[in-house]
């Protein structure tokens, strides 16, 4: 450990004073150089890196859970994250429901294990198979999640990432989320 802080610290040095700054429990590059924590490899562009927003969202397009990863990331390492992190629907007398129950996604999530452990969680996956003819009839209800996907993007804070940490970007994110939201309840109300 003190090899590596010796080697970035003469590192920063030999450039420009105060190349690094405390992020966390770490040293890391100011805000003007590239990179940060959640960024990795753009699948277009290799030179670029970037960072990959991951949605779950109910039937009428309204957020439930959201995910910050690298750009290269596998879509379905976040499928159970994001359904862990499904709130509570309360209002019914009883248990409260905590799982959808049933989920839709696109062939980035075909696996069968991820399908075996949504259905111990009580949830059917509805998932389309990788190297099957299109025409499935999923697309009548994926564009849901699509258009949640432009709505976020006419954030122009989300649609090029200028923050440095991801905790900021995230927060950014929930607030996009929390935006979408309250945009849906003010239309309902009026």
């Amino acid at each position: 450990m003190g090899a590596v802080a010796r080697g970035a610290a003469g590192r920063a040095a030999r450039g420009r004073g105060a190349r690094l700054v405390a992020g966390g429990r770490r040293l890391l590059p100011p805000a003007g150089e590239k990179g940060g924590a959640e960024t990795g490899p753009s699948p277009v562009d290799r030179g670029r890196r970037g960072s990959k927003h991951h949605l779950l969202v109910e039937a009428g397009g309204l957020p439930l859970a959201w995910t910050l990863t690298g750009g290269n990331r596998n879509d379905v390492t976040q499928l159970i994250p994001l359904v862990e992190r499904v709130p509570v629907v309360r209002g019914r007398v009883g248990r409260p429901r905590r799982r959808p129950a049933r989920l839709v996604a696109d062939r980035g999530y075909d696996h069968d294990k991820y399908r075996r452990l949504l259905r111990q969680r009580g949830i059917e996956p509805l998932i389309a198979r990788r190297q099957s003819e299109h025409g499935s009839g999923l697309g009548r209800e994926r564009w849901i999640v699509e258009r949640t996907f432009a709505w976020l993007r006419n954030r122009r804070r989300l649609l090029v990432r200028y923050e440095r940490r991801s905790e900021i970007h995230e927060s950014f994110l929930a607030l996009a989320c929390c935006l979408i939201c309250w945009r849906r309840l003010e239309t309902s109300l009026c």
